[in-house]
């Protein structure tokens, strides 16, 4: 028998720029679709960063978050792992500052540290 296999996708990237690929999802409609789409071609968790919807820069504010994580939920059973933080050139002063409440599959870590610093199930 085959080993069960959990795929994990990141369709936004931390560092990721639209200059860098016209594929990036930017908008909180672009970043629940492409997430929903990862998960029906056999995702089980998704690993997400907010992002200016104007710029297409990473952007932790957590208004953004909640802009596609309750889609997400609503329509997948998905775990979603929102970035707190760690992309290249961030602070660890905004290491928590994207983490939305809301989300009833959310898994949250710092990249900075070795254990989960939120989870709930």
């Amino acid at each position: 028998m085959p080993e069960p296999v959990i795929i994990t996708c990141a369709p936004t990237g931390g560092i990721h720029t639209p200059t860098m690929s016209p594929h990036l999802p930017i908008t909180p409609d672009e970043i629940a679709q492409a997430s929903i789409e990862a998960v029906r071609a056999g995702a089980a968790i998704v690993h997400l960063h907010a992002r200016d919807p104007q710029t297409g820069k990473p952007d932790p504010r957590p208004e953004l978050f909640q802009r596609f994580l309750p889609r997400i939920s609503a329509e997948t059973d998905a775990v979603v792992n929102i970035s707190t933080g760690g992309a290249r050139g961030s602070t660890t002063s905004g290491n928590t500052t994207g983490s939305p409440t809301s989300s009833s599959r959310r898994a949250t870590w710092s990249s900075r540290t070795p254990s989960p610093i939120s989870s709930t199930s």
